[in-house]
């Protein structure tokens, strides 16, 4: 006579069930612990690759700050050429190399604004274009001087249009920009030559309301007479 089988208990249904899945898992493992190590390792490499890279960048950016600070005495000395390519037998090295070297740090973008400008005052405003289009830095009112930036290159390229939309845009980048009542005079000023007078007059009557204290307030009437 078959003996009836003994009924297991919640609590023996549970162990046996927790050994079976470590047995599944142990046997899983056997079967793919080549390639379990594998994708571990290549994890490893990928983690110390990353942080490589942060402090690398970090080292980058301290080292662009102590070199964009020695050529910053050029720069507001008003010798552009000695700050774009370095003074000899000093060590100074100049904004052009440290784009070249530190191009990607935060401390490098600025210098691509610094160097643009060199560009700018000299003259040189194929060169200057090419920097301030190419500034990917986080900082706010650089981001807005490299727009404005842009503006000036295609105003004197007289393509007013697009002078007035990036002197605009340069407007929007901060509140807080001292430069925005200036950005929003030239850019009215811009499509007043494109002979867009509705956006002008928008422009220099938001100056007048908004920006009362500003140098460029005291200019917005002589080119609101311009639109009457």
């Amino acid at each position: 006579m078959i003996k009836k089988k003994k009924k297991l208990s919640k609590k023996e249904i549970k162990q046996d069930s927790l050994v079976e899945f470590f047995y599944n898992v142990e046997n899983y493992f056997e079967k793919y612990k080549n390639k379990i190590f594998t994708y571990a390792a290549v994890v490893v490499v990928a983690a110390a690759a990353v942080y490589f890279y942060i402090n690398q960048k970090a080292a980058n950016n301290e080292k662009a700050s102590l070199e964009l600070s020695r050529v910053m005495t050029l720069f507001d000395q008003g010798a552009y050429l000695e700050a774009i390519e370095g003074k000899q037998g000093s060590n100074i090295i100049g904004l052009k190399r440290i784009v070249e070297e530190y191009g990607g740090t935060e401390n490098g973008e600025t210098a691509k604004i610094y160097l643009a400008d060199c560009y700018a005052y000299l003259g040189n405003y194929d060169e200057s274009i090419k920097y301030y289009e190419d500034y990917s830095g986080s900082i706010g009112y650089l981001k807005a001087t490299a727009l404005a930036g842009q503006a000036g290159y295609y105003a004197s390229k007289q393509n007013y249009e697009e002078a007035a939309k990036l002197y605009l845009e340069a407007s929007k980048i901060s509140d807080t920009n001292a430069e925005n009542p200036d950005y929003l005079l030239n850019a009215g000023i811009n499509y007043l030559k494109t002979g867009d007078k509705d956006e002008a007059k928008i422009l220099f009557n938001k100056i007048k309301e908004d920006y009362v204290a500003s140098l460029a307030q005291k200019e917005v009437d002589k080119y609101l007479a311009m639109i009457q």
